[in-house]
């Protein structure tokens, strides 16, 4: 299996993710990886691990993630692979309730919410979102 991380979704991705059933609550799992040094995109000197910045961008966003009416459900450390092969595990996961897709875009849009966001591309080496419905 072949798998790239990103930091944001390309055309085709942001385009399926306002078709279709944009209503339906969602549960979006992240699989996370962090730079070694943080890299902010306004270059200013920092001596913050990828981790220490994500981690503020991690205590910002619920904020955020509840002024939309999402929940935050899970985040922990990835500590092994039980079951599978990958060359690289992710360093965290973290799972988040979304009313619906409409939520999570005003979310990501808000300009506030884009201040927070610094912190989490300056930490990111990439990750994987996935987005799952209840069956």
């Amino acid at each position: 299996m072949k798998y790239e991380n990103a930091l944001i979704p390309n055309d085709k991705q942001m385009r399926e993710f306002m078709e279709g059933d944009i209503d339906t609550p969602i549960y979006m799992v992240n699989l996370l990886k962090f730079r070694k040094k943080a890299k902010y995109k306004d270059g200013r000197k920092t001596k913050l691990s990828g981790e220490e910045a994500y981690a503020i961008y991690g205590l910002e966003v619920i904020k955020h993630i509840k002024n939309v009416g999402g929940e935050p459900i899970f985040s922990g450390v990835v500590s092994r692979l039980m079951l599978g092969k990958v060359e690289n595990l992710w360093d965290w996961i973290a799972v988040v309730k979304y009313p619906n897709r409409k939520a999570m875009l005003e979310m990501i849009t808000n300009l506030e919410y884009l201040e927070s966001e610094k912190h989490r591309s300056a930490g990111l080496k990439g990750q994987l979102n996935i987005e799952t419905k209840d069956f």
